[in-house]
């Protein structure tokens, strides 16, 4: 019994050394020096204190600020300990109503605005953290916006453009803008 404890137990505490303490902080260290940005989580500072991260979306429903898509986290929008997609069909009755009161709430909002409603306004993403909009979305929001901010349209249209991003590497994905990078920027003119 004593042949085949002793290799047990040495194997064990072996592979736990390699794969529970050396591979993460080989991993951990790789990360930091290739990607430090994203291996510290993005945090977004303002005067040194941290406003959120630029990978996690945060719930806007101020008038002056652009709003994300919705989030399907529970309790709260945008809760990271939480997060999940809706896992309503396109078909689910469901998903169709939350669909209409998202419509209605963002008419209701902005009742002069008669452009069509770009979808990611209306559906929440994969995860439910989305930090980002379409610039379409972004576009769509900047009457509200100027207006409840006593700013002229095309100054908070050339902000959008300006925060927009492209396609990452030129390749993947497709074009958005960060939401909270987007209000920071609009917060830092002063209206």
């Amino acid at each position: 019994m004593k042949t085949l404890v002793r290799p047990a137990v040495s194997l064990f505490l072996l592979l736990s050394a390699a794969t529970g303490l050396a591979y993460p902080l080989a991993v951990t260290g790789i990360a930091r020096a290739v990607f430090p940005e994203q291996a510290a989580g993005s945090l977004i500072l303002e005067d040194g204190q941290v406003v959120g991260s630029a990978l996690v979306g945060q719930h806007f429903s101020d008038p002056k600020h652009f709003w994300g898509r919705p989030s399907a986290t529970a309790p709260q929008p945008y809760n990271a300990a939480a997060s999940s997609g809706s896992n309503l069909g396109p078909l689910n009755p469901a998903l169709v109503a939350a669909v209409e009161t998202r419509l209605e709430a963002l008419r209701a909002a902005d009742p002069g605005n008669a452009r069509a409603v770009p979808v990611d306004l209306v559906t929440a993403s994969a995860s439910g953290l989305d930090p980002h909009i379409s610039p379409a979305a972004a576009l769509w929001q900047v009457p509200r916006v100027a207006r409840a901010r006593g700013l002229p349209e095309a100054q908070v249209r050339s902000l959008v453009e300006g925060q927009a991003e492209g396609r990452q590497w030129w390749l993947l994905g497709e074009p958005r803008v960060n939401v909270l990078k987007l209000n920071l920027a609009l917060d830092a003119l002063g209206q």
